[in-house]
């Protein structure tokens, strides 16, 4: 990663397999109102070993002071969304904004088993099929969270991506949730009672047998600092 940061400079990195829905994704993220002064980097990574390579990959390929790693099919569609993600990060104790995720992480590490969940994401799985996933909202401007969904990670701190631990494709997001927190930054998810920030249009799948294993290499790393809630 370059180490003189571009703080009028935003990047949005990318893992991409499937060109279609890049080119979707790329669309939306080209027509974000950006602030004066403002410009945009799009980084796509081809080929990636992991999301953790991918997403180093990508960060080093950058000067930008603020990053966003999103999933090929997310649709950014708040158009102010720079604007938004500055006022955020004017809190220099912010590292990390997401749009969905859990106030506390339970024992099994999966952040949609936490009992308290925040943010909104609208999903669209299937052509005739959206869902409105709408959780609780923060009730200010933000709210902390110990961890958020990897479909939109918006960061102003540059740490690398554990990818000597997670060699896949799982738990990545919630492993730099962790990093951030262990190096005194906060994980914040915004306020959206007014309009979602993303459209997600991911193919229900079953969860990979994989991620089992993920989880385990996940609790065996950070186990010992999670304070579930019961």
């Amino acid at each position: 990663m370059k180490t003189t940061k571009d703080a009028k400079k935003i990047a949005f990195i990318t893992c991409v397999n499937r060109e279609e829905w890049y080119s979707e994704c790329r669309l939306y993220l080209e027509h974000l109102r950006l602030p004066d002064g403002m410009t945009a980097e799009y980084i796509p990574v081809r080929g990636a070993a992991s999301m953790c390579a991918g997403y180093n990959a990508g960060a080093a390929q950058t000067d930008a002071k603020y990053k966003v790693y999103l999933h090929q099919d997310t649709l950014v569609v708040n158009p102010d969304l720079v604007r938004d993600l500055l006022r955020l990060f004017a809190d220099e104790t912010i590292g990390l904004v997401g749009v969905i995720g859990c106030r506390s992480l339970p024992r099994s590490g999966v952040w949609w088993d936490g009992l308290r969940t925040y943010g909104r994401v609208l999903h669209a799985c299937e052509p005739e099929s959206v869902v409105d996933s709408h959780c609780m909202e923060p009730d200010g401007a933000c709210q902390e969270v110990e961890a958020v969904d990897g479909l939109f990670l918006a960061t102003q701190t540059d740490l690398p991506w554990r990818e000597d631990l997670f060699t896949g494709w799982h738990l990545y997001d919630t492993s730099m949730c962790m990093e951030m927190r262990r190096a005194g930054y906060r994980v914040v998810v915004p306020n959206q009672q007014k309009d979602f920030w993303c459209i997600h249009c991911p193919k229900e799948k079953p969860l990979a047998p994989e991620y089992k294993q993920y989880q385990k290499i996940f609790l065996r790393e950070y186990g010992a600092e999670l304070h579930p809630e019961v």
